[in-house]
């Protein structure tokens, strides 16, 4: 078991925060969407819309420990290697994934800051990013959900990719991202 990167695979680290980060978005998303089968003011509403907030947060410290894990090592090489437009248009999905990872956090939290109301984190509360500005709040909401229907296809482009990799091309792009495999290359 190596926890770091090498030039073959992604250390044991790297493939822990990935797939953390996935369940991390998916129960992110759980958590807003099953909201609405609950009543306004509702107390599994509320909750969800709590746990909603806390784990978007928790993906905002995560993202940051998985950018400096990525920056201290080699990212592995795709076997057989893969064109350069293939090269730099994964880079830009990967940027636009991070940025993603990143803005929706911080939109999340400026929303509740601006709307006046708690930022709720595990049993702290996290200060205010703005002052109540209601009509503010509003549109920073809109943003961070707009940008969260986009996440869907960042995710799923993401995903898509890594199996048409594997499926089609046949290459190590998946294999470096699953836990237990032996090394290739």
């Amino acid at each position: 078991m190596n926890w770091k990167n090498t030039h073959d695979r992604y250390g044991t680290l790297s493939i822990a925060m990935h797939w953390l980060m996935l369940a991390l978005l998916v129960a992110v998303y759980a958590c807003i969407l099953l909201r609405e089968e609950y009543p306004r003011g509702s107390d599994p509403r509320e909750a969800l819309k709590t746990w909603h907030a806390m784990l978007g947060l928790s993906v905002l410290g995560l993202v940051v420990l998985r950018l400096a894990i990525r920056l201290s090592g080699p990212t592995p090489r795709i076997v057989p290697a893969v064109p350069v437009w293939q090269h730099r248009l994964a880079a830009a999905m990967h940027l636009a994934l991070y940025l993603f990872l990143i803005a929706m956090p911080l939109l999340g939290w400026l929303a509740l800051s601006a709307d006046g109301k708690p930022v709720p984190f595990f049993g702290l509360e996290l200060p205010a990013l703005w002052g109540t500005d209601k009509d503010f709040a509003h549109s920073v909401e809109e943003v961070h959900e707009t940008i969260g229907e986009i996440g869907y296809w960042l995710v799923g482009l993401h995903a898509a990719a890594a199996l048409f990799h594997h499926y089609v091309v046949r290459d190590n792009t998946l294999l470096r991202m699953l836990p237990g495999r032996a090394r290739t290359g």
